[in-house]
């Protein structure tokens, strides 16, 4: 019992500590980060980014997208042909430190043969470091199959949480985040760096019952250092760590400490939102006076009212970067529902959640592919 006191009181200790070394250091960081001249002046020569959430069909996860065995070129090719007849000009694109811990090397390489892939199809990246979302404990190897109707049943987090929940192992990502913003710091084809997404995120409805019970704190720690980490190598794309929780978008500013170091420390700032038109109007709002550009990097979740129909068009009329969640249906399941966790499904769902495509290239709905042409070929 003594011990458990100790480590608790260590943990408290180290995240004060975090909080009054970013207090005491908040002039430094803010000279660091850019200037809302400087970030306009990015958004003007990037334009509309509009685009998708993108994983390769054949891929469960970060792990099978990036590892050498299954990095599938192909496929990759195949599916951002689709997104470049869309219009679309940006994809979001999750990374993960175990494969830069496996090889670094190759990792990088896979990286650079993905960015010419994407460029060859008129489309940037946005590439995100670190994920806090689904599973908390990723292993490297092979991948286990999806669970069958299940949302993202493979998905992982990176860091997992043995070194998540350690403060004294963050320092073993600084190799990792550095490694890969000083390989594509001066890249034209990375449109952006999104350093962690949902870190907080505590999976009530998956994998909620192991994960750590201090998640927040130790996110917060985390996110200080990877912020810092990133300032160092001065990338010439902007940094940015999206909100997502629907009490940081009040007139007030976040709740949440993760929230507010996020739009504390972002370049641009970046959100998702799963609402309908109304309420991502709402979030818009809260945001827009903060006076940087905005970009919404998760939307799409049908059957909560958030559509190509009605979401879209108030993102372009607004000038806010649009990301679907999910370009083609395939090993991740995101047509499945989030509560496919809980509620059991046998079939395909007749409203998707998620995703645009069939792996053939046929549409969910061509009303949808009819919709985004006609915004992507014009100006906000």
């Amino acid at each position: 019992m003594l011990i458990k006191y100790l480590n608790m009181m260590l943990i408290r200790y180290l995240v004060l500590l975090a909080v009054v070394a970013f207090s005491s250091g908040q002039r430094a960081y803010a000279q660091a980060r850019w200037t809302p001249e400087r970030a306009a002046a990015w958004h003007k020569s990037r334009g509309w980014l509009a685009g998708s959430n993108f994983i390769p069909s054949t891929a469960i996860n970060q792990l099978e997208m990036w590892q050498a065995d299954t990095f599938d070129e192909a496929t990759i090719d195949r599916e951002l042909a689709m997104a470049e007849g869309l219009g679309f000009t940006s994809m979001r694109v999750f990374l993960h430190d175990l494969p830069w811990k496996q090889d670094s090397a190759g990792f990088v390489q896979r990286i650079d043969r993905f960015l010419g892939i994407a460029d060859r199809h008129h489309i940037g990246v946005m590439l995100v470091l670190l994920d806090g979302v689904w599973d908390p404990h990723p292993a490297v190897g092979p991948q286990r199959p999806p669970k069958p109707h299940v949302h993202n049943s493979g998905w992982v987090q990176s860091p997992g949480a043995e070194i998540l929940g350690n403060p004294q192992r963050h320092p073993e990502l600084r190799p990792y985040i550095q490694g890969v913003l000083r390989r594509f710091a001066k890249d034209k084809r990375v449109h952006a760096w999104d350093l962690f997404n949902e870190p907080d995120n505590k999976n009530t409805d998956s994998y909620g019952k192991q994960e750590l019970a201090n998640k927040s704190e130790m996110a917060l720690l985390l996110l200080r250092s990877v912020v810092g980490w990133a300032r160092e190598v001065n990338p010439d794309q902007p940094l940015t760590v999206g909100l997502w929780r629907d009490e940081d978008f009040s007139d007030a500013g976040p709740k949440t400490p993760v929230a507010r170091a996020a739009l504390e420390q972002s370049d641009v700032i970046s959100f998702h939102a799963y609402n309908d038109a109304n309420g991502v109007e709402k979030r818009i709002a809260a945001l827009r006076r903060h006076g940087r550009p905005l970009l919404c990097t998760e939307y799409l979740a049908r059957s909560f009212g958030s559509t190509i129909q009605t979401v879209l068009p108030v993102l372009h009329a607004k000038d806010v970067g649009a990301y679907t969640w999910g370009l083609v249906a395939g090993k991740t399941q995101t047509i499945y529902p989030w509560s496919s966790w809980t509620k059991p499904i046998s079939a395909e769902p007749l409203v998707w959640h998620h995703d645009l495509f069939r792996r053939d290239g046929t549409p969910f709905d061509e009303a949808e592919v009819r919709i985004i042409r006609s915004l992507t070929t014009k100006k906000p």
